[in-house]
């Protein structure tokens, strides 16, 4: 075990963990929310710490991340527990398990550098589950690989405390967040956490950051899939965060606790990329379906393809100097040339 940041004792002899908006109060060998943070002689563990469940070379369009370096490979990665509640989540066999259900590795921060290297990867995802709930293993890993210039990624809900997060991004160099609906009781019913938390997490990586950073919302039908939700996530986006943060609709898939909903038609995450550009998103994505318009990353200026995707294989790339190949616009993101 890790001994843990952000955590401070109660009165009542319990620990107020501090790292999310959760603020689990933890009795002595009790397990916070994420089930990773445990109360151990009055001080608080991670225990998540140094275990991982497993590791995998992705494509780092999977994350996604259509402009940090693409069609680079990722190293990708999470540990046990999470400290949301999402009833439709793609991955309940890793977030909702328990440490000791769960067949963990033992890699201290060094070794997972050096799995990176060893598969010439240059950067590393912290995914699967939630990283923030393991962020003592994310900053240690992410010092060191900033060290050996490989970059790191948080793919994250940005469900974290205002003080916990300017420590746990300090050496990030992207994220993709999960802004999984744009109202309160969909927050709330769906997930046991807060809308405003996140896009406060939002409005921070983009105004007091360097992070490179996209967003993605899972689309179930009958839950947040309306046009005028649609409409409003958009116009949010483009007025808080402005017209270039690329935005992903993917598609929901019966899974966990809601497997009686059906699977996102293909033609509601196209007209959610259609109202999601008309409100001024420069680069809108659709995800999780076979779309090559939605896949493409077209220059907002003369509108011609720039990068194609077949999935997540880059099939063409005119990007060059980080600008269009066509007629020069600047292209958001972070590029290899």
């Amino acid at each position: 075990m890790h001994k843990a940041k952000w955590w401070e004792p109660t009165a009542n002899d319990k620990l107020l963990c501090t790292l999310c908006p959760r603020y689990c109060t933890i009795g002595q060998g009790q397990h916070g929310f994420c089930y990773i943070r445990k109360n151990t002689g009055g001080e608080l563990y991670s225990i998540g710490y140094g275990r991982p469940t497993g590791f995998a070379i992705d494509p780092i369009e999977k994350k996604p991340l259509n402009h940090f370096y693409p069609g680079s490979d990722i190293l990708s990665f999470g540990t046990a527990g999470c400290n949301l509640g999402c009833k439709f989540c793609q991955n309940w066999s890793i977030s909702k398990a328990k440490m000791d259900d769960n067949s963990a590795l033992t890699v201290p921060p060094e070794g997972v550098i050096e799995i990176a290297k060893h598969n010439g990867s240059p950067s590393i995802a912290f995914t699967y589950n939630d990283p923030v709930i393991f962020g003592e293993y994310v900053i240690d890993i992410s010092k060191l690989a900033r060290e050996e210039n490989i970059k790191t990624v948080m793919v994250t809900a940005g469900y974290i405390d205002k003080r916990a997060r300017k420590e746990v991004f300090q050496y990030i160099d992207a994220a993709n967040v999960d802004l999984k609906a744009f109202t309160e009781k969909f927050y709330w019913d769906l997930t046991i956490s807060h809308l405003d938390d996140v896009l406060d997490t939002l409005v921070w990586l983009k105004n007091e950051t360097n992070v490179w950073f996209e967003i993605t919302t899972l689309l179930i039908p009958g839950e947040n899939d309306t046009m005028s939700e649609i409409q409003q996530l958009s116009d949010w986006v483009v007025e808080n965060l402005g017209d270039s943060v690329p935005l992903h609709f993917t598609a929901f898939h019966p899974d966990f606790k809601m497997t009686d909903r059906p699977a996102t038609p293909p033609s509601i995450l196209r007209t959610a990329r259609d109202i999601a550009i008309a409100a001024g998103v420069k680069y809108c994505y659709t995800g999780n379906v076979h779309d090559p318009i939605g896949h493409t990353t077209y220059c907002p200026n003369c509108k011609k393809a720039l990068i194609t995707r077949d999935w997540h294989t880059l099939t063409s790339n005119h990007i060059f100097n980080g600008s269009c190949k066509f007629c020069g616009t600047k292209i958001e993101g972070r590029f290899f040339n």
